[in-house]
């Protein structure tokens, strides 16, 4: 299975976006970091804004932030709001080409099973999954306050 690159970047903006939280982000930025078409990033930024998976603010010093926790943003849905289709062979498409072997064919099944299992395993995460552990803080020192007599 492969995914399209719309949902390449879907996923690279909404990882940037979680490893940059609090902060509104641009699409030069991430166009710039992944060195990808800012006209392609446009298209999925403003799906992703369509979806109410990120909000953008305009103007001079404007850009997008992510809308949800990185918790409540579910890869699985991701994945399928920005793929079109997932016909992993022509027979999985309703306007293809009918297929000869339709009735002594059992590989639909198996493909069919497999995507499944695919995008089980997508639901099972979410953004938060996915983002790099914050790194641990320094031990506090805890200061004891002396005894005066």
């Amino acid at each position: 299975m492969r995914l399209t690159s719309f949902t390449d970047y879907t996923l690279r903006t909404l990882l940037h976006l979680g490893t940059n939280p609090g902060r509104l982000v641009t699409i030069q930025e991430i166009a710039d970091l992944h060195s990808i078409s800012k006209n392609h990033l446009m298209k999925v930024v403003n799906e992703l804004a369509r979806n109410g998976v990120i909000e953008t603010v305009r103007g001079r010093n404007g850009g997008f932030r992510l809308a949800h926790a990185p918790k409540d943003i579910n890869i699985g849905a991701i994945v399928r709001m920005s793929e079109s289709d997932f016909y992993m062979a022509e027979c999985f498409d309703p306007g293809g080409t009918p297929c000869g072997l339709v009735t002594a064919c059992g590989l639909k099944g198996v493909l069919g099973s497999a995507t499944a299992a695919f995008l089980a395993e997508l639901d099972r995460h979410t953004l938060a999954t996915l983002l790099p552990e914050p790194a641990p803080r320094e031990m506090s020192v805890v200061m004891q306050q002396r005894k005066t007599a």
